[in-house]
C-alpha cells in the first residue's frame, strides 16, 4: 500500500512540475517573442506538390552553388535521401562553398553523432535548433522549430512543408504518394528570407553571422506581391483571425491536422453563419496515432455549420494553405493546429496577387479536392467505440498533437 501511495505521489509531483514548468515557460516566451514580418515584396515562384520533383530541383541548385548555402529543416532522418543530402553538403563545403545547416533538435534526433562529426570535418557549419533549455525543460521540449527554408547564394530560396526523409519522396508505401506544397522563390524577397535564417542560426549556433551584403545581395523585383511572416508563441492565431474577418465569399483551408484554437473555431463558425463558403481539405489516412481523431470534433462542428470537408485519398495530404476569397493565399510551414499556432516556430508566405491565387486554386488545390472524398456528418457520427476512445485521448492532448 505504501508503495502505491509513493508511486501516486511521484506521478502527481511530475504532473505539478510539468504544469508549472509549462505555464511559466509560455509566459516567458510570450514576453520575449518579437513580431516580425517583411514588407510586401515582389518575386517569382514555382510550386512543388511532389517530393521527387522538389528534391531533384533542390539538389541541382545545391550542386550549382558557388558562394553559400543556408538550410533549416524541422526533420532530417537517417535514411538514403538524408545521406545523399549530407554527402552533397560535404562536397560543396570541400569545394569552398560556405555551408550552414540547422536542424530542429527533436526533428533531427535520428541524425547520428558520427554524421554530425563528418559534416563538421568536411567544413559544414552545423547546429541543432531548439535544444532543451533550463529552467523550463518541459516547455522547451514542446517548442519546435518547424520552419523549412533554404537559400542558395542569396539568390534562390525554398520554403514549404517538405522535410528530408524517405516518406517525402514516396518511399513509405502507407503514406505514398506524399502531397505537400513547397515554394521555390526568386526576386527581391530572397535576401529577407536569408535574414530570417540568420535569426534562428544566431540563436543556436556558436558562430553567429552578421546580416551583411555578401549574404544578402540585392535582387531584382519579380511579379508576384507577397510577404514572409515568421511566427511563434501564439502570433499566428491573431493573423488568421484577421484574415477570416476580412473574408467576403469563401475560406478554403488545406491542412494535415485540423485542430483550431477556440478563437479560430469561433471565427470560422461566425463566417459560416454569414453565408461564407467554408471548404476544408484534410487527409483520409492519418500519419500519427491519434492526431486524425483529434480533428473530428472540430470537423463535426464545421459540418453542422454547412462547411464542406474533403478527405484526400491519393496518398497522404501534408500540405498547408489558406485561400480567402480570390485575392489572398497563404502557403508555408504552419499546420492549422494548436501546436503550430501556439508552440512551434513557423514561417508562412502570404500572397496578394489575384493571378497567382487563381492559378494555385485552379491548378493545385482544385486537383486535391478532385482526389478527395467528401466527408459527411453521418460518417463521423456512426457508433465506433475505439474511435471514441481515441477522440477522448486526443481531446485531452489537443494542445500538443
Amino acid at each position: 500500500m505504501k508503495i502505491t501511495f509513493v508511486i501516486i505521489g511521484f506521478i502527481l509531483l511530475i504532473i505539478l512540475w510539468f504544469t508549472i514548468d509549462f505555464k511559466l515557460g509560455i509566459k516567458k516566451h510570450h514576453r520575449i517573442a518579437k513580431k516580425r514580418e517583411t514588407p510586401i515584396l515582389y518575386g517569382d515562384f514555382d510550386i512543388f506538390p511532389h517530393g521527387k520533383e522538389l528534391f531533384a530541383d533542390f539538389f541541382h541548385e545545391i550542386k550549382m552553388a558557388k558562394q553559400h548555402i543556408h538550410i533549416l529543416f524541422y526533420i532530417v532522418k537517417d535514411d538514403r535521401i538524408s545521406q545523399e543530402f549530407f554527402t552533397m553538403l560535404k562536397v560543396k563545403a570541400k569545394e569552398g562553398v560556405e555551408v550552414r545547416l540547422l536542424i530542429d533538435r527533436l526533428g533531427g534526433r535520428l541524425v547520428k553523432k558520427r554524421a554530425v562529426k563528418e559534416l563538421k570535418a568536411a567544413g559544414v557549419q552545423f547546429a541543432f535548433s531548439n535544444r532543451l533549455k533550463l529552467p523550463f525543460l518541459f516547455y522547451s521540449s514542446q517548442v519546435r522549430n518547424h520552419r523549412k527554408i533554404a537559400i542558395i547564394d542569396g539568390k534562390i530560396g525554398y520554403l514549404g512543408g517538405f522535410n528530408v526523409a524517405k516518406e517525402y519522396i514516396d518511399l513509405k508505401p502507407k503514406l505514398s504518394p506524399w502531397r505537400d506544397y513547397h515554394l521555390k522563390i526568386t526576386g527581391e524577397s530572397v535576401p529577407y528570407l536569408q535574414r530570417e535564417f540568420f535569426v534562428d542560426w544566431n540563436e543556436y549556433s556558436n558562430s553567429p553571422v552578421e546580416n551583411d551584403t555578401p549574404y544578402t545581395p540585392t535582387q531584382p523585383k519579380g511579379t508576384v506581391a507577397h510577404q514572409f511572416v515568421p511566427t511563434e508563441a501564439g502570433q499566428l492565431e491573431e493573423k488568421y483571425i484577421g484574415f477570416f474577418q476580412k473574408a467576403k465569399k469563401s475560406i478554403t483551408i488545406g491542412t494535415p491536422y485540423f485542430i483550431p484554437s477556440k478563437k479560430l473555431l469561433h471565427q470560422l463558425i461566425q463566417a459560416a453563419k454569414k453565408g461564407i463558403k467554408i471548404t476544408i481539405v484534410v487527409p483520409y489516412t492519418g500519419d500519427h496515432m491519434i492526431v486524425q481523431e483529434g480533428s473530428f470534433r472540430y470537423l463535426r462542428r464545421m459540418l453542422k455549420e454547412g462547411a464542406q470537408v474533403f478527405q484526400y485519398k491519393n496518398g497522404f495530404y501534408h500540405a498547408k494553405s489558406i485561400i480567402i476569397d480570390d485575392h489572398f493565399c497563404d502557403i508555408g510551414t504552419a499546420n492549422f493546429d494548436q501546436r503550430s499556432i501556439f508552440l512551434n516556430k513557423e514561417i508562412n508566405c502570404y500572397f496578394y496577387d489575384r493571378d497567382f491565387v487563381s492559378r494555385f486554386r485552379d491548378n493545385v488545390l482544385h486537383k486535391d479536392v478532385l482526389d478527395s472524398k467528401p466527408l459527411a456528418l453521418e460518417d463521423l457520427n456512426k457508433p465506433n467505440l475505439f474511435r471514441s476512445c481515441k477522440e477522448m485521448i486526443a481531446r485531452a492532448l489537443s494542445y500538443f498533437l
